[in-house]
């Protein structure tokens, strides 16, 4: 089956979490806004009603013939199975779903660093709010994630390899960009964190090696992280706690 994806250009931004997804997996799949003459244009009306009566609120969204799927997490349940980055027994499929909801709600505090008053604003019109946000952040908010990812490996029965079960998952590869971000946006508050998540260090190692990652990664398909996605550095927001 060959999928399409429709994201925003420019950004990695959630998207990512989708590509990383097929580009593991070697799929066959077409990034609409990349791939396609008026790719901005067919990404759009896939929102407008007048054109599609299942409109999602915003991408990314997934067409897999006459399925469509939107919101990162719900596509990931939609695609992991079919791309055998999933669990196979239904517990450890609620589990491996579940980790990927609390990898969403990691992703919009991150976002909400720089945006904390919402993203109808520029940063410049609320950088103050931010200072006070990403500090409450780092030295409350992002140690108490990274502790519980790390602590998911450890308690991992089969091993701290990957976050659920002896395979990689789709969770695996969104924590790895999830941590390749924050490397991005927060290289200070990072490197003061790094002795607590060895795990979660060495996971981000394994997906990188692991070869479709690595070949997407050093392809002209990986967007770099810049100032207008999720994963945003500002230097006066890395305050080491």
């Amino acid at each position: 089956m060959r999928y399409e994806l429709y994201y925003w250009p420019g950004i990695p931004g959630r998207g990512e979490f989708v590509r990383l997804a097929l580009e593991d997996a070697d799929a066959d799949y077409i990034d609409i806004a990349y791939d396609t003459e008026n790719g901005l244009d067919r990404v759009n009306r896939g929102l407008d009603f007048d054109h599609n009566s299942a409109a999602p609120f915003a991408p990314p969204y997934l067409r897999a013939g006459d399925i469509e799927v939107s919101h990162v997490a719900n596509i990931l349940q939609f695609l992991g199975p079919r791309l055998r980055l999933a669990p196979t027994d239904e517990a450890p499929q609620l589990w491996w779903h579940g980790l990927q909801l609390t990898l969403t709600d990691f992703v919009a505090e991150i976002h909400d660093t720089h945006h904390p008053l919402g993203p109808g604003l520029y940063y410049e019109d609320q950088k103050q709010e931010a200072t006070r946000r990403s500090a409450v952040f780092l030295e409350q908010r992002l140690p108490k994630f990274l502790n519980y990812f790390e602590q998911v490996l450890a308690h991992n029965p089969t091993g701290d390899e990957w976050l659920v079960g002896d395979a990689c998952t789709t969770a695996d590869l969104s924590l790895f960009h999830v941590v390749r971000g924050l490397r991005y946006a927060f290289p200070a508050a990072m490197t003061q964190h790094k002795h607590a998540m060895a795990r979660i260090a060495a996971l981000t190692e394994r997906v990188a090696a692991r070869p479709g990652i690595a070949r997407y990664l050093d392809s002209a398909r990986r967007i770099a992280f810049n100032e207008d996605g999720i994963f945003r550095h500002y230097p006066e927001l890395d305050v080491a706690r």
